[in-house]
């Protein structure tokens, strides 16, 4: 079965690569969908996404890095998947995540929603926080891999 596991990924952090690798292990291919979103104000663009994440992921033979525009059910739709894979951090993840898969199942009754809980390192991690720390200074390289953390410390650098 394919899953999509769809996000901004800005910037992908280590628990996002948790999720993609144990979301590897589960499905027979799974497709990391870089979401373009227009109306939101990115730091690194969606080619530039998807780079980091194929350079983080090398070692992960069944995985796809791919990009879209719009609905996720389509996409999925589109790549013939069952599932959308979603990491769980806390609580308040859970309530959006729940009610976003309700909705989804509204649009397709087709697909799924897979509920991976983040491994309690990354648990509190998010993009925004590494970003905040990234652009007052602070060390990240204990949140996203070398080549993410090389690449916010060049963008910060150069506001």
């Amino acid at each position: 079965m394919i899953a999509i596991y769809p996000g901004s990924f800005d910037p992908v952090t280590l628990g996002h690569i948790d999720i993609i690798e144990r979301g590897a292990k589960l499905f027979e291919r799974v497709i990391v969908a870089v979401l373009s979103n227009p109306s939101k104000q990115s730091l690194f663009t969606v080619d530039e996404r998807m780079e980091q994440i194929k350079k983080c992921t090398q070692h992960i033979k069944n995985i796809k890095v791919d990009s879209f525009v719009g609905l996720t059910v389509e996409y999925a739709k589109i790549h013939q998947a069952g599932v959308l894979l979603r990491g769980l951090r806390v609580l308040s993840d859970f309530e959006k995540e729940l009610q976003m898969a309700h909705t989804n199942k509204t649009l397709n009754q087709e697909i799924e929603t897979v509920f991976l809980a983040t491994t309690k390192e990354y648990s509190f991690l998010s993009s925004s926080i590494v970003k905040e720390i990234a652009h007052f200074g602070g060390s990240i390289d204990h949140l996203v891999s070398t080549n993410v953390a090389q690449d916010m410390y060049q963008k910060y650098q150069n506001q």
